[in-house]
């Protein structure tokens, strides 16, 4: 298997998220603690982080990945069994593809025991399709996204292609024909990032793609923050996939229709000790 070289452009990019990652450490950010007695949380919060993270979405409809703006939506989730791909371009590493591919296969098998969905790790017919692609690789990428997404806004498509620095990962999804039921996801994380930071690009975009799809300047301790205090699924999430998959809940329910079943499950499961 032949490795292209990236360009001049990848390699100075590869710098930048070196440092950004080395700055966000020396803050004391992108912990992966998961939390503890400095984070605590009660149930009324737990509800509300739900309904906002689950029931909004992060940004408009028109792709623009550098203005997010949250907008009211329904509850969303799989009801069939994901099929995940794990492709890399051809100027990921050989041993950083072995390293992410490793990391993905544990963390879907972690995502599968929260949420109850079997998810297997295949090539073979994928609805989860997850992306590590250098700079030089995403620009050859539309035809093989419009293939998995064919019905892909052009604006999403071109913020895709032409991902602005700032923007470290991105899932996006389908559904069913007037269902809220995913029927195919694509996470796009950065090759250059360095190994960290892909490993939280992980957490977060294949969480989102489970249906957690909005952030919340609220949430802690939470990945589902854009303040980077937390960089690895916490407790606190782990829960909100949990609540987002419990069956009392349903696909396409309103926030007005799942907040309080939301805030009765919060309690419930705060009650037995989880948090």
């Amino acid at each position: 298997m032949t490795v292209t070289p990236p360009s001049a452009k990848s390699q100075e990019l590869a710098i930048f998220y070196r440092r950004l990652q080395n700055d966000l450490l020396t803050q004391g950010l992108l912990r992966g603690d998961g939390g503890g007695p400095d984070t605590p949380f009660t149930d009324t919060q737990l509800a509300r982080n739900f309904v906002r993270i689950a029931l909004f979405n992060e940004y408009r409809d028109d792709g623009d990945f550098s203005a997010p703006l949250a907008t009211v939506s329904k509850l969303r989730r799989w009801t069939k069994p994901i099929r995940m791909t794990v492709r890399f371009g051809d100027t990921v590493p050989l041993a950083q593809r072995d390293l992410d591919e490793a990391s993905v296969s544990a963390y879907a098998a972690r995502l599968s025991r929260l949420s109850g969905v079997p998810i297997t790790i295949t090539d073979d017919a994928p609805n989860f399709h997850v992306y590590f692609l250098g700079e030089d690789d995403r620009l050859e990428f539309e035809d093989e996204l419009r293939r998995i997404i064919p019905t892909l806004s052009g604006a999403t498509m071109r913020a895709l292609i032409n991902l602005p620095r700032d923007q470290l990962c991105v899932v996006v999804g389908t559904f069913e024909a007037d269902k809220s039921t995913y029927s195919q996801s694509v996470a796009l994380i950065r090759a250059e990032h360095p190994s960290l930071m892909r490993t939280a690009c992980i957490h977060e975009e294949l969480a989102q793609g489970m249906g957690l799809a909005n952030d919340s300047p609220n949430a802690r301790p939470s990945i589902f923050n854009d303040d980077e205090e937390f960089g690895l699924l916490t407790s606190h999430d782990e829960l909100l996939l949990r609540m987002l998959y419990d069956q009392r809940l349903r696909e396409g329910m309103a926030p007005a229709v799942a907040a309080p079943i939301a805030r009765h499950i919060a309690t419930e499961i705060l009650s037995d000790g989880a948090s």
